[in-house]
């Protein structure tokens, strides 16, 4: 870890107080970072166009019981890492070779994004619940990072 990680990984904090999820221990933030320039962002949030937990003020996880880790798909957000491999493509940016920083460590969804999008390492600071997006990354060759500072 160098003061690079520490400054991308304090950024991720601020985006993630962007998230518009209802639970506020699900603020996600992500940034791609190449070569020391910042290419993208995300958090977790909504589709554009559409209300979000926050503003329709209840959850539908905690709303039909759905346990941390499970059934990803019956959530209206869309995740900070999915989210900033999204503006890259939107935007025509190339994120090949590059780092991603998050809060929390990639669900096995965004792991396989982001094996698929040629990020080459992903540091993280807050565990997940989810050893199969380990497997992912070791067996890809994707560095998986605990960040520690």
């Amino acid at each position: 870890m160098d003061k690079w990680d520490k400054r991308f990984m304090d950024l991720t904090g601020t985006i993630a107080k962007w998230s518009s999820c209802y639970k506020t221990d699900r603020s996600v933030g992500a940034i791609i970072v190449k070569n020391k320039r910042i290419l993208t962002t995300g958090y977790n949030g909504a589709p554009a166009g559409l209300k979000s937990c926050k503003e329709k003020g209840e959850c539908l996880r905690q709303k039909l019981n759905i346990p941390s880790g499970t059934q990803h798909e019956l959530c209206y957000a869309v995740h900070a890492e999915q989210n900033a491999i999204i503006q890259a493509a939107k935007l025509g940016v190339s994120i090949e070779g590059a780092t991603m920083y998050c809060t929390h460590q990639p669900c096995v969804i965004c792991s396989k994004m982001i094996v698929n999008a040629g990020i080459s390492r992903v540091v993280y600071l807050k565990p997940y619940p989810d050893e199969f997006s380990h497997e992912i990354f070791k067996e890809a060759g994707v560095e998986l990072v605990k960040f520690k500072g």
